[in-house]
């Protein structure tokens, strides 16, 4: 049963609007959440995935506010984090209310191609950025909690996320090592959490107003950060999961305040067919739990109008960075593995960078970033090098597989294959049907993909008899479940 500290009530009484009531408030904070998902649409369509799960018996009820998002309805009983589809990255397990940030960054027909994530693990909203980018451009995803950068590296990895690269920052530092250089920025800020008691009733059991105030002052050096961070004519959203004015409009408040020949609020009224029901005065979003059956959010559109002048000096560059642009005869023979291993073309744009024997493929706009900031991770892993050729990366590959039906250096596996292989588990050539045996007789043996639902899920290695299984370790798992 949900525990509500008596001062919260006190306290957020008189914030709540005049059309909504205590009494529905705390009776909502008492009934659990929705199940819901967001499609990841970098490897597969919402339609597809619809049309099967559908199948499979999955309940799908569009998210008004996401295009990519569903409540999930008839599957009480099913583990999502342990279905194939979720372990493969065809969808992410989100809270509806979060995907709002995203939306609002990427409405009015937005398309940013340097954006920045300032508290991003772990992950949901950094790979809803990584999908509305199409793998285009460069996401810089921060994550200042190192225990929260190991969940949001998988995370990344498992999306398929190719064009993101990740730091490990205090998220006030960005305003001063990358003044004015991103086209868009969520600051979805560190927040007392008072939207989030439906999943977790202990959450303002301990409320305190002495808290609430000491963590909007961090937010305002957030704020104030990925404001000089963004660049004139950009926009900034900021969001929390949190219900007071304290954390939320008084934060915007501050800012434009501070900077008020820079500031202008978008209003979000228009966002989503309803979402009027939650805008405020000055065009916010203050999503109260019972108005969508959700959790409590918050988020702000705002506008950099003007340039503002930077607080600090511009750091020195860094020296010694590791990487190195690949020799082109390198890069061709890199090339020419992975075309005539699996088919697959690696991207012109993007740049083959060398470290040791390690080659990864960086974003083209990453290269002016060079130097201003560390880096924990940049792009992807393509291959390592070996005494004789190359041996693919697991990230590389299911990243940069495209249409695994058209790929003739792939073969779909059936259900019970696909459970077996993300076990970790060799596959039998003849558990195949004869047709896809007569297939595998034909093509040429040693490493190929293999494919679940048409959307590649790993490398094996074609033995004849056997397809040898090359999953990576850490990835191996125990427990997966068919959602057929």
């Amino acid at each position: 049963m949900v525990q509500l500290n008596p001062n919260f009530i006190s306290h957020i009484e008189k914030e709540l609007p005049a059309h909504l009531s205590i009494e529905e408030f705390i009776s909502i904070c008492d009934k659990p959440l929705r199940k819901s998902i967001r499609v990841n649409t970098l490897k597969i369509t919402s339609a597809e995935f619809v049309q099967i799960m559908t199948q499979a018996g999955w309940q799908l009820s569009p998210i008004p506010w996401c295009a990519d998002g569903f409540w999930i309805d008839g599957k009480d009983d099913v583990q999502l984090g342990n279905a194939i589809e979720h372990i493969q990255g065809l969808f992410y397990i989100q809270e509806a209310s979060s995907m709002l940030p995203p939306t609002a960054l990427f409405a009015d027909g937005i398309n940013p191609d340097l954006v920045l994530d300032v508290a991003s693990a772990p992950g949901s909203k950094t790979t809803q950025i990584a999908a509305l980018m199409q793998n285009k451009g460069l996401l810089v995803a921060n994550e200042y909690s190192a225990s929260r950068m190991k969940v949001l590296h998988a995370n990344v990895l498992r999306m398929g996320s190719s064009h993101t690269a990740l730091t490990h920052f205090d998220g006030r530092v960005f305003g001063e090592y990358l003044y004015e250089s991103f086209d868009a920025i969520l600051l979805d800020a560190p927040c007392g959490g008072e939207g989030t008691v439906r999943k977790d009733p202990l959450a303002l059991k301990h409320w305190d107003i002495e808290d609430v105030t000491a963590i909007g002052e961090t937010q305002k050096d957030l704020i104030e950060s990925a404001f000089l961070a963004l660049k004139p004519g950009g926009t900034l959203v900021y969001s929390t999961c949190t219900l007071n004015q304290l954390e939320n409009q008084h934060i915007c408040q501050h800012l434009q305040q501070t900077y008020p020949d820079a500031v202008e609020f978008v209003s979000l009224e228009k966002l989503f067919d309803g979402a009027h029901k939650a805008c405020t005065e000055e065009g916010f979003l203050h999503v109260w739990p019972q108005i969508f059956d959700s959790e409590g959010f918050f988020v702000a559109k705002i506008r950099k109008t003007a340039s503002v002048e930077r607080t600090k000096k511009q750091p020195k560059l860094q020296k010694n960075f590791p990487f190195t642009i690949a020799p082109d005869k390198q890069q061709h023979a890199l090339k020419q593995y992975f075309a005539d291993t699996f088919a697959i073309d690696l991207p012109q744009d993007d740049i083959i960078m060398l470290r040791d024997d390690e080659f990864w493929l960086f974003p083209a706009m990453f290269m002016p970033f060079i130097g201003k900031m560390r880096f924990q991770r940049i792009g992807l892993k393509l291959a390592d090098a070996l005494k004789k050729g190359y041996k693919a990366k697991h990230e590389a590959i299911i990243a940069l597989s495209a249409d695994a039906s058209r790929n003739p250096r792939c073969i779909e596996l059936s259900d019970t294959q696909a459970q077996d292989y993300l076990k970790g588990r060799d596959i039998a050539s003849n558990s195949f049907s004869a047709a896809v045996q007569e297939q595998l007789t034909e093509m040429a043996q040693g490493e190929m993909l293999v494919s679940y639902h048409n959307v590649v899920i790993g490398v094996v290695k074609h033995l004849g008899h056997r397809l040898k299984n090359n999953l990576p370790r850490d990835l191996v798992r125990d427990n997966v479940n068919l959602s057929l």
